[in-house]
């Protein structure tokens, strides 16, 4: 039977004696402060790492969940992205998808026009495409070590371009397709169209994202719930992979047992207090990444309102602020 994906509901009713458990992922950033290495930064974000383990493989994940496919999970799938490059006076800046207002249709003109050079040195064909996202077997550059665009996005490209792992000169095969493609998108109708309107030019493509399913090690948090929620395009691919329902927004109905990695999630928080208060959810089980650690702290109905010796005086509710800064 194919799992539940996308606006069906989770069966969030708990078996006797469970706790009814709420659990919020935060995003993480990166430890800029660590010492650098030879072998470049540490690949992938902290949260994603807790969601797909260490060696990341996001690019088949992201396949899974933005198409119907059957993905081999044996299989190395990379994810290429066309981007935008800002120039400043000594370096290259990675703008985020979100900067550059890609359409459909151009993405569709771009990968035409670089089709042929990109399956000749993949040696592979294009297994799936949508505006922000080509997938393709990595084939010859299965052992690239990459970053991804949420990873890398406006910062000095040179220490996040990929990397040589154990096999030597594949990243520069990698920069030579690269820059062809540079060329022929330099010269294309799709930046001569964006120029007028006033938009950044589609000046490079990114590789990110390298790996197969199988590699996938998701936090025991994640394996546990019973429902996925929230709008990164990694999700519904990890409810697919996990045999999980998957929600893109929190109701009142899909709490207990729920998974969600939010956009705002200091929106969400009126929400999930008054749960508590409720006792329609027993805990939030909430998950961040200072300094870049996996720290994961019980929040329970007690854990509301700020402590105080003054017993007489009605104790003020926490803020959002003071809770994930606690």
């Amino acid at each position: 039977m194919p799992p539940k994906i996308r606006g069906m509901t989770a069966n969030s009713t708990p078996t006797p004696g469970q706790l009814r458990r709420f659990t919020l992922l935060l995003s993480g950033e990166d430890v800029l402060d660590e010492p650098e290495s030879k072998e470049g930064p540490r690949q992938g974000l902290p949260h994603e790492r807790f969601l797909l383990g260490e060696a990341v493989p996001i690019a088949p994940v992201l396949l899974l969940g933005q198409s119907d496919r059957i993905v081999n999970p044996t299989e190395v799938i990379a994810c290429l992205q066309p981007v935008h490059l800002h120039a400043t006076r000594d370096h290259l800046i990675l703008m985020g998808q979100n900067q550059i207002d890609l359409t459909a249709e151009e993405s569709a003109q771009l990968l035409n026009a670089a089709l042929p050079f990109i399956e000749e040195d993949f040696q592979n064909s294009i297994l799936f495409q949508n505006q922000h996202y080509w997938f393709i077997p990595a084939g010859p550059f299965s052992s690239l070590a990459s970053y991804s665009v949420d990873q890398a996005h406006g910062r000095n490209i040179d220490w996040w371009m990929p990397r040589d792992t154990h096999e030597e000169g594949i990243a520069k095969r990698w920069r030579k397709l690269q820059n062809e493609i540079q060329m022929i998108w330099h010269i294309g109708p799709v930046n001569e169209e964006r120029e007028q309107r006033g938009m950044p030019s589609i000046n490079s493509l990114w590789i990110s994202g390298i790996g197969k399913l199988n590699d996938v090690k998701p936090a025991e948090s994640l394996k546990e719930s019973q429902c996925l929620i929230g709008q990164h395009p990694l999700l519904p691919g990890l409810a697919r992979l996990l045999g999980l329902p998957y929600e893109i927004t929190l109701n009142e109905n899909n709490l207990a047992g729920a998974f969600a990695w939010l956009e705002q999630p200091q929106l969400s928080w009126p929400q999930l207090s008054a749960a508590l208060l409720n006792k329609k959810i027993d805990e939030v089980l909430l998950i961040d990444f200072p300094n870049g650690k996996v720290r994961e702290r019980t929040l329970t109905v007690k854990d509301l309102h700020k402590k105080s010796w003054a017993f007489w005086k009605k104790s003020e509710p926490l803020t959002w602020k003071e809770i994930t800064q606690a």
